[in-house]
């Protein structure tokens, strides 16, 4: 796996992760945890926005980066996570700064706070247009969007490490869809991910391409598909403790199942329910409780 994570990285041409400075807001106090707006900057000197979750009342455990989701709602980023606006199920900053967690939850590029033509949580009828540049305009450079988000998600780790004051074997990543697919990514790259919590987000080339299901534009990586396989970059993130979950009738997730068997080893916890794609009260719950574990356990 060391190869392939050599030549991933040579292929996007990612730098290596960098200490990164930040600047932070006001705290806002709430039940169980505070929340404060953290502000850094990009490779490419962009501004990337964050929330940061502190627990109160209590022991810090540990310290996570939770990506958000995409569900075609470019409006909603970390304002998501912090449990403002859309999914309840999604609201994965308060629950874990509530149970122990430092979380920093940051804007992925093309979404809230980081669109070029708005901000805030209300859609622009353009989102989807910014976001489809955001990868076709490094396209034309020679760049990848997926070299850019990953680079964003290695600063966000840097971020979290210096303001979270734990233990680097107690900081790992988590994310649903969009999220998720950055999380899987991200752990198999950067060993300072101790661990990863991976959802709907695990399915092989093969079934997507024969089912029709729409590939990211963060994975339009050309040649992507000739370098590796979902069970490939899965597998590269072992020995380190990692959670797959996945739905049966979740076209994003479709073989989960089928992708963890491919790798032999016991470091992956597996949930794989009869549901949708949409994350609902027992997956929330469960991803809540391993990742408090993890960290728990240390």
């Amino acid at each position: 796996m060391t190869d392939l994570i050599t030549k991933l990285r040579e292929r996007l041409a990612l730098a290596d992760p960098v200490p990164v400075a930040f600047e932070r807001g006001p705290v806002v106090e709430a039940d169980g945890f505070a929340r404060e707006r953290i502000e850094y900057r990009g490779l490419e000197g962009d501004l990337i926005p964050a929330f940061l979750f502190t627990p109160r009342g209590r022991d810090t455990l540990g310290g996570v980066v939770v990506f958000h989701q995409h569900n075609g709602e470019f409006h909603f980023g970390k304002s998501e996570v912090a449990g403002d606006v859309g999914h309840a199920f999604q609201a994965f900053g308060p629950a874990l700064a509530r149970r122990g967690l430092v979380v920093l939850a940051p804007d992925s590029i093309s979404f809230e706070d980081r669109r070029a033509a708005v901000r805030g949580v209300e859609p622009d009828l353009y989102d989807w247009l910014q976001h489809y540049n955001s990868m076709s305009y490094r396209l034309l450079d020679g760049d990848l969007l997926m070299r850019k988000c990953l680079d964003d998600a290695q600063r966000a780790l840097s971020v979290l490490l210096e303001v979270a004051g734990v233990d680097e074997r107690l900081v790992g990543v988590a994310g649903h869809s969009y999220g998720g697919y950055t999380a899987l990514y991200h752990a198999a790259l950067d060993p300072r991910c101790r661990w990863a919590c991976i959802s709907g987000a695990v399915c092989s080339f093969e079934t997507r391409r024969r089912e029709g299901t729409g590939i990211t534009l963060f994975e339009t990586v050309p040649g992507l598909t000739r370098l590796l396989d979902t069970h490939d970059v899965l597998s590269a993130i072992g020995p380190r403790p990692t959670m797959v979950v996945s739905g049966t009738k979740d076209k994003y997730s479709r073989d989960a199942d089928k992708v963890v068997a491919k790798i032999a080893n016991d470091f992956i916890t597996e949930l794989r329910v009869d549901r949708e794609h949409a994350l609902d009260q027992e997956r929330f719950d469960a991803i809540i409780e391993w990742i408090v574990d993890r960290v728990s356990d240390q």
